[in-house]
C-alpha cells in the first residue's frame, strides 16, 4: 500500500497558507513547506514566511533550517524533504506539502532522480577554462551540437547549468535533455492528492499588491539592510528571491523606493502567472477554483477532506 502524500500549492498570494492549517488539523497532518526562500532563517517578511501564531500548533518542516549563506536547490530540498516525510510516517501521521515552487514539488511527488554522474572537476575546470577564453557563446554552441534540446531550454548566460549538460553528456552519452523527460512521466510512488489552489486572476493581482504594501509597512527594508549587514550580498541564492534583489537595489541606489516596491509588484505578478503555467503542464493536478466554490474556502476545505480518503 502506497503512503498518502497531499500537496496544496498554487500561486503566490493565494491563500494556501490558512487552507493548510486547517486541512492539517482535519487530517492529523504535518506540514512540509515547499519554497525556496521561507527555509533561510532571518528572511520572514519578505518570504512572506508563517509565523508560530499562525502554525497553530501544527508540526512544520523545512522552515528557518538554513542560514541565508548556504545554497538550497532541489537536490537539497528533496533529501529533506524525504527524510521529513520518514519521520510523519512513522508518527502515523499526514504529511502535506504546501509552498509554490512548483519543481520542488515534482522533484518529491514523482521521486525525481537527480543521481549526479560521477563528479569530473578536470572537465568541469576544462569548460569552464573554455568559457573563460572564448565566450559563454562559444560554450552554448558547444551544447547546442549534443544536446538541441537542452540548448534551447538554458540560456547562455546560465553557465552553471550549459557546463552541467555538456558534462552530463560526456559521461554519460545521453543528453541531459532525454534524462530530464524519462524522469517526467514516472508514476508518483505515493498515493497523491496534487491540488492547486487558484482565484479570479484581477482578484490575485491585488492580493499581491496589497501583500507587498504589507511587507514594506511591516519592515522588509530593515530585514534587507540586516542581511547586508550580516554578509549577504546579491550572487547568494537567498538573495535572489523577490522582494530582496528589488531591496537591495534600493539601498544600493539603483532605484528609488517607489520604483523599488513597482517592480517588486510587477514581478511579483508575472511571478504568479509562471507558476499557473507551471502547473497547468502537470500531471495528476486537481484544481481548486475559489470562483467555483463561490469564493468560499469552507466549501474548498470540505470539498478536499471529500476527496482525500487515507487508508
Amino acid at each position: 500500500m502506497s503512503h498518502p502524500l497531499i500537496v496544496l500549492t498554487g500561486p503566490t498570494a493565494a491563500g494556501k497558507t490558512g487552507l493548510s492549517i486547517r486541512l492539517a488539523k482535519a487530517l492529523n497532518g504535518e506540514i512540509i513547506s515547499a519554497d525556496s526562500m521561507q527555509v533561510y532563517r532571518h528572511m520572514d517578511i519578505g518570504s512572506a514566511k508563517i509565523t508560530k501564531e499562525e502554525m497553530a500548533g501544527i508540526p512544520h518542516h523545512l522552515i528557518d533550517v538554513l542560514e541565508p549563506t548556504k545554497e538550497f536547490h532541489v537536490v537539497i530540498f528533496q533529501k529533506m524533504a524525504k527524510e521529513a516525510l520518514e519521520g510523519i510516517y512513522e508518527r502515523g501521521r499526514v504529511p502535506i506539502v504546501v509552498g509554490g515552487t512548483g519543481f520542488y514539488i515534482q522533484a518529491l511527488a514523482y521521486d525525481i532522480d537527480f543521481t549526479e554522474s560521477e563528479d569530473d572537476s578536470s572537465l568541469r575546470r576544462e569548460l569552464e577554462q573554455t568559457a573563460k577564453e572564448k565566450g559563454v557563446e562559444y560554450l552554448h554552441q558547444m551544447l547546442k551540437e549534443v544536446d538541441p534540446v537542452s540548448a534551447e531550454q538554458i540560456h547562455a548566460n546560465n553557465q552553471k547549468r550549459v557546463i552541467r549538460a555538456i558534462e552530463f553528456y560526456r559521461q554519460t552519452g545521453t543528453r541531459i535533455s532525454e534524462h530530464n523527460q524519462a524522469q517526467r512521466q514516472k508514476q508518483s510512488p505515493y498515493d497523491l492528492f496534487y491540488y492547486v489552489l487558484n482565484m479570479d486572476r484581477q482578484l490575485l493581482y491585488e492580493r499581491i499588491d496589497k501583500r507587498v504594501d504589507q511587507m514594506i509597512e511591516d519592515g522588509l527594508v530593515e530585514e534587507v539592510k540586516k542581511l547586508a549587514a550580516m554578509g549577504c550580498t546579491r550572487n547568494m541564492v537567498s538573495m535572489q528571491g523577490l522582494g530582496y534583489k528589488e531591496i537591495l537595489d534600493y539601498l544600493e541606489g539603483t532605484y528609488s523606493l517607489e520604483e523599488a516596491i513597482y517592480i517588486m509588484k510587477r514581478d511579483t505578478r508575472h511571478f504568479a502567472k509562471r507558476q499557473l503555467t507551471w502547473f497547468k503542464r502537470e500531471r495528476d493536478v486537481r484544481w481548486l477554483n475559489l470562483w467555483e466554490f463561490g469564493n468560499d474556502r469552507e466549501k474548498v476545505l470540505e470539498h478536499v477532506l471529500s476527496e482525500v480518503v487515507i487508508q
